[in-house]
């Protein structure tokens, strides 16, 4: 037997075409540079992140969703695709349809999302992923080779070798050069992911962008938009700590091979940390709301 999900709202025409034009307005404001670049073959380590590494495409993170439960009156089935009925109260979307596909999903990000919750924020890593990302390659090697790094490969193998490596993120850790995958104190996997992730990392928040657009568009479309706006703020920290020097791009470095500079990285990571949180509670609420309503 499935449970009915109860209604979330019932929006006129005036207030979902607002807000569709309000999410629209905020996402274009990311897309028109990303867009231009990607017309004119200019990639940018920085601002392009989201949009290569996330399999979100831009149309679709610029499509608006209500989410699942909401009534759209006097909406136009075709704008919404097959995923929404209309009834006699208005549009929705077919929630049983869609979590059907996403059930398995649904859990999966349900349960992660939950044991990062519970757990504390470490923030002693100062950054050092993009550092073994890199480590004992040439110039030409790395990966984003058309910006050089701050400090010549040998010092720069210094710096990891003295730090240290203390990663748990399994999306990073796959990227590391394998003379740095042995000096990480963890080897996450896609199966320990749960039980690795925490609260504190950066990758961990970025990814609540992840997660987010894999609940789509059962999840309305400003709660993407709001996680996809703080993993922009993150990838920002990311790449200034990185050892990369983008200095010319307009990003000063965190320089955390130095004291202060691991300060300055702890400081930020925990503002983040702190923001997160709240998005992270918004995505474990509507996951319970969409499992509470699942098929017994």
């Amino acid at each position: 037997m499935t449970a009915a999900l109860a209604p979330a709202a019932a929006l006129d025409a005036a207030d979902w075409q607002a807000r569709r034009r309000a999410h629209e307005e905020r996402v274009d404001a990311w897309l028109a540079p990303h867009l231009a670049r990607r017309r004119s073959g200019v990639k940018h380590p920085v601002e392009d992140f989201l949009f290569t590494y996330y399999s979100h495409r831009p149309a679709q993170l610029r499509r608006w969703h209500p989410g699942a439960g909401v009534v759209l009156r006097d909406a136009d089935p075709a704008e919404f695709g097959p995923d929404y009925h209309a009834g006699a109260a208005g549009l929705t979307l077919d929630t049983e349809r869609v979590r059907a596909r996403r059930a398995e999903s649904i859990s999966w990000i349900r349960t992660l999302l939950a044991a990062t919750a519970g757990r504390p924020a470490q923030l002693g890593c100062f950054g050092m992923h993009e550092w073994a990302m890199v480590y004992r390659q040439t110039q030409d090697e790395v990966r984003h080779n058309a910006w050089p790094l701050r400090l010549s490969p040998a010092a720069t193998a210094a710096v990891v070798e003295e730090r240290g490596v203390r990663c748990s993120h399994f999306d990073a850790f796959r990227f590391f050069t394998a003379p740095a995958r042995p000096l990480n104190v963890l080897t996450p996997t896609r199966e320990s992911q749960h039980a690795l992730e925490q609260p504190g990392c950066l990758h961990a928040n970025m990814d609540l962008y992840k997660w987010a657009y894999k609940l789509s568009p059962l999840v309305c479309s400003e709660l993407v938009a709001d996680c996809f706006a703080l993993a922009r703020e993150i990838r920002t920290l990311d790449m200034r700590a990185s050892p990369y020097d983008l200095a010319e791009l307009g990003y000063p470095p965190v320089r955390v091979e130095t004291m202060a500079g691991r300060q300055e990285y702890a400081q930020a990571q925990r503002s983040f940390a702190e923001g997160a949180a709240p998005l992270r509670q918004r995505l474990l609420a509507e996951c319970d709301r969409l499992l509470a309503a699942a098929p017994d």
